[in-house]
């Protein structure tokens, strides 16, 4: 006769420990309770560490926490009951970003009633790698005509494509940053076609351009009668949007009565066409862009915190044309392609001296004031190459022509400034600061030396 069968009950705690993936196991109020190695591994924290702590630490970009207490759904793996591979991306101990595959369900007791969750995470980072090296190489054969549109060989801008493909994978709010005329619009819509969302709608929507008046039905629509004027009904954006992505250029723009609406549309992925009661489901990726301090609009009560917090779930920033000016020749000679073509004038390029002209320009309007230089010297050169007769007199002048020396009112150089905004953007992490300026980590620490910045305690 065998044996008793063994209570394998008692030995979970070791089956757990032998998985490949990561296992976390957290209660009602989303506090992990259990980490089996594999998971330790992944996020960096130990079991003993993640005990103290609840799931928000890691930043998941899948998650929406909206509990309030313990007898309420948590997030959307409470409200659902299960989740079943959901690429998304988790912050590590380190404060590097792990590509992961996460399943997960609810724990139940004999009741019926919910006790926690379990999920397991999938490491995806070497696959992503891989990916990301196919494309590089890709990228290599392909960048004389730029990366959807976007032209830069530069450290700072090569970054900024691997960042673009990053966040491509996931629906995250992303916030873009950076000056006029930096092609921020362009960075978004590279977010758009390199995502799974590429073969939706892409809908930009310029706030700054929007009558105050009408922004709450350009954006959400709305039914005949609902208004003066509204004879018909009338789409909105986002609704335009659904399953796409949906840009908000100058999202500082947008007053604060509407921020409210727009946050509530944000969090419950429903918007109320104006004039209708009916809510209506849209499942719409957000990309905001400003060249406005959000942060100080908030300290002044100009910007809801909470609407900031949401949209700036990762920033990005697009850098000024004076951070990458080796990029600046490839840049001219993509303009002449296009204007050469349209125009049918044989210009074939820049002389020497214009071009170093071109190079050491400020460029206060960035790629957009460049390629306005550009259409101006196609009028008045004939043909053959363009001079410094063809430039513009303010170019050529000299004025703003050594922005390298250029400095603010406290005679400290612009470098500084720069620096400084990166550094609070980003938590003061000088590694993100780092990939950001296309600069190896001791140089932001001699450039904060150089400046006298110091980290706030």
């Amino acid at each position: 006769m065998p044996g008793p069968r063994p209570d394998i009950g008692k030995y979970w705690k070791i089956i757990v420990d032998t998985f490949n993936d990561g296992l976390l196991v957290v209660d009602t109020m989303g506090r992990f309770i259990a980490a089996n190695p594999a998971a330790e591994k992944l996020t960096g924290y130990t079991e003993e560490e993640l005990k103290t702590k609840d799931c928000r630490i890691l930043n998941c970009t899948d998650c929406r926490v909206f509990a309030k207490g313990p007898k309420d759904k948590w997030c959307k793996l409470f409200e659902k009951g299960k989740v079943r591979d959901k690429k998304c991306l988790i912050t590590h101990k380190d404060r590097r970003t792990v590509h992961i595959i996460k399943s997960g369900a609810v724990l139940r007791d004999p009741d019926g009633e919910i006790v926690g969750a379990v999920e397991t995470l999938k490491d995806m980072s070497q696959i992503i790698r891989q990916q990301q090296e196919i494309k590089a190489l890709r990228h290599t054969f392909e960048l004389d005509e730029g990366y959807h549109g976007i032209i830069g060989k530069s450290p700072v801008m090569q970054n900024l494509f691997e960042l673009i493909e990053n966040l491509a994978q996931s629906d995250a709010p992303v916030m873009i940053s950076g000056a006029s005329g930096t092609g921020k619009e362009l960075v978004a819509l590279a977010i758009h076609e390199a995502s799974p969302r590429s073969q939706k709608p892409f809908v930009k929507v310029n706030c700054a351009a929007l009558n105050e008046n009408l922004m709450e039905s350009e954006l959400f629509g709305h039914v005949k009668g609902a208004f003066t004027g509204a004879e018909r009904n009338r789409v909105g954006r986002f609704e335009a949007a659904h399953e796409g992505t949906i840009f908000l250029d100058e999202v500082g723009d947008i007053p604060l009565p509407l921020q409210v609406k727009l946050l509530r549309v944000l969090e419950e992925k429903k918007i109320e066409r104006v004039g209708e009661h009916k809510t209506l489901s849209v499942d719409v990726r957000i990309i905001t862009a400003t060249n406005r301090n959000l942060e100080e609009m908030v300290a002044h009560g100009k910007f809801r915190e909470d609407l900031y917090f949401r949209i700036n779930v990762f920033p990005l920033h697009c850098p000024s044309l004076s951070r990458r000016r080796e990029d600046i020749p490839g840049i001219v000679q993509h303009f002449i392609r296009q204007n050469a073509h349209t125009s049918g004038k044989k210009i074939l390029g820049v002389t020497p001296e214009a071009m170093e002209r071109l190079i050491a320009y400020d460029w206060p309007g960035n790629v957009r004031e460049l390629r306005n230089v550009i259409d101006y010297a196609f009028v008045l050169c004939p043909g053959g190459a363009i001079g410094l007769e063809h430039l513009p007199t303010g170019m050529t002048s000299g004025k703003n022509a050594l922005p390298s020396m250029r400095t603010d009112a406290s005679g400290n150089p612009k470098e500084r400034d720069e620096l400084l905004s990166i550094l609070r953007e980003n938590g003061w992490n000088q590694s993100d600061a780092a990939r950001r300026l296309g600069v190896s980590r001791v140089t932001i620490w001699k450039r904060m030396k150089k400046h006298g910045i110091s980290r706030p305690l």
